[in-house]
């Protein structure tokens, strides 16, 4: 599913983020008034199954945008464009994938409650929690884990790790000194970049 059908250009209008969850599938859901998402408790849901490359195409940003505001957390699907997923992490939406067969599974056992049934996505212990009790492990890098958990970005993940880089520099000093070089240690006035030797 690509981000044209997640949220429509048309609908893409002035440069905040808010506003967009109302256009979330609008192709859809005002075409089909029985669409998913326009049926109770659907229209409530925060987890969307998606089918594998879900948010390929443009690198509209503006439709993880539309999922946050339409309420959704997590997105679980068989796969993700990767601008796409990046735009999921940069937001706070949870990007979790599974293979086919388990997000089927899902599917039949939440349709089979008519939605009452609930699916849980547990990101620290990285599973979803299917309605039957049932647990699918999921694989996330551990700098958008953390993201998600609550570091503001990358870089704020990389400063909780100040100490151990100052470490590393100064070790490296030590192995390499003329990496570090600046025009005032360098004698002949140069930038301090090392050239050839």
């Amino acid at each position: 599913m690509d981000t044209d059908a997640i949220l429509r250009s048309s609908d893409i209008d002035g440069v905040g983020k808010l506003g967009f969850g109302a256009r979330l599938f609008a192709g859809w859901r005002e075409a089909d008034p029985g669409f998913v998402l326009n049926r109770e408790p659907y229209r409530r849901a925060t987890i969307l199954l998606a089918r594998k490359n879900f948010g390929c195409g443009s690198s509209r940003e503006a439709a993880v945008w539309a999922l946050r505001g339409f309420g959704i957390r997590s997105v679980i699907a068989g796969g993700f464009g990767g601008i796409f997923h990046a735009s999921c992490i940069a937001n706070g939406l949870v990007p979790v994938v599974l293979a086919e067969a388990q997000i089927e599974a899902l599917a039949a056992q939440i349709e089979a409650s008519d939605g009452a049934a609930h699916a849980v996505v547990d990101l620290a212990a990285q599973v979803v929690v299917a309605p039957d009790g049932q647990t699918f492990r999921f694989a996330l890098a551990a700098i958008h884990r953390e993201i998600l958990l609550g570091a503001p970005n990358a870089i704020g993940v990389t400063l909780k790790r100040d100490a151990e880089l100052a470490a590393f520099e100064r070790r490296d000093r030590v192995k390499r000194p003329w990496s570090y070089l600046t025009s005032s240690s360098n004698p002949d006035g140069g930038d301090g970049r090392a050239g050839p030797v």
